[in-house]
């Protein structure tokens, strides 16, 4: 009886002791030429970490700014995979999640600052609402006004109108109010169809059962289309407003010229297209 009980409390031991260092949270960041902003991100996560056990991966994708001696020196825990092409942002992302031990996996842009108890709030609502697969937060411009964050599934009018860059020019096209969901209650916890790729945060087991990014997708669509794969699966996609982060927009990609950004775009868009319809 007496060795039972020794072997209970052992047991007892083990199952604490695995808890408390279990890694709950798996931040992946894919980066290219802002090491400056990654810098402020990466502060801003220890800042905020509290007491949550977590793992943080810099994917570079060939930046020639420094950010990779940058993580090296000011950030030496963080895990840093160092590619000596740009992969793009599906591809890198994966190499991360291959790796990843968390039960939850964050993909964070680079241009982002974590707001007070995001991590904690936003992993609070996943374990209480277990379908939920993948969840987005609050996202605010730098003035802390609301940045929209939120969009239906993507159909071929509003993507094409878009293309031709005619809601510049009549910004009421009802396509694409319609696409990019004007009038969304940014107060309320929802149900969406996708959220930004600056901030999502993924059930590990979302991975295990529909896969990775499609890394076809180089960049555009790819959390479009993971959201879409995550909700046929039975996953539930929500926009949370109490998390919140701010994200300085687009940092990375407004380095690319015009007509490389449409053609992307455009690539993505009709690869996105083609697997709705499976033909791709």
């Amino acid at each position: 009886m007496f060795k039972i009980e020794i072997q209970k409390f052992k047991n007892f031991l083990l199952y604490t002791f695995y808890f408390i260092l279990k890694i709950m949270l798996s931040i992946i960041i894919v980066s290219w030429n802002v090491k400056d902003l990654l810098k402020k991100c990466l502060e801003s996560i220890y800042q905020n970490q509290g007491g949550l056990e977590l793992e943080i991966f810099v994917v570079d994708n060939a930046s020639t700014d420094g950010t990779p001696e940058m993580v090296k020196n000011n950030f030496p825990s963080v895990i840093l995979i160092d590619n000596k092409s740009n992969r793009g942002f599906a591809a890198a992302n994966n190499q991360a999640i291959k790796l990843a031990k968390g039960e939850y996996i964050l993909i964070l842009n680079p241009d982002t600052e974590i707001v007070s108890d995001a991590f904690q709030k936003s992993i609070e609502f996943m374990e209480q609402n277990q379908k939920t697969g993948i969840l987005g937060c609050q996202i605010l411009n730098p003035d802390k006004t609301i940045q929209p964050s939120v969009r239906r599934l993507p159909t071929f009018w509003p993507i094409f109108l878009i293309f031709l860059k005619l809601p510049k020019m009549f910004p009421n096209l009802l396509a694409v109010k319609c696409y990019l969901a004007a009038g969304f209650d940014y107060s309320k916890i929802q149900s969406v169809d996708q959220v930004m790729g600056a901030f999502m945060l993924i059930k590990k087991e979302v991975f295990e059962k529909i896969g990775l990014f499609d890394e076809r997708f180089f960049l555009w669509f790819e959390e479009v289309d993971l959201c879409r794969r995550a909700a046929s699966a039975g996953f539930e996609v929500l926009y949370h407003p109490e998390a919140k982060i701010i994200h300085y927009g687009g940092q990375s990609f407004s380095q690319q010229g015009n007509l490389k950004k449409q053609w992307m775009f455009f690539r993505s868009a009709v690869r996105y297209f083609l697997k709705t319809i499976n033909k791709y």
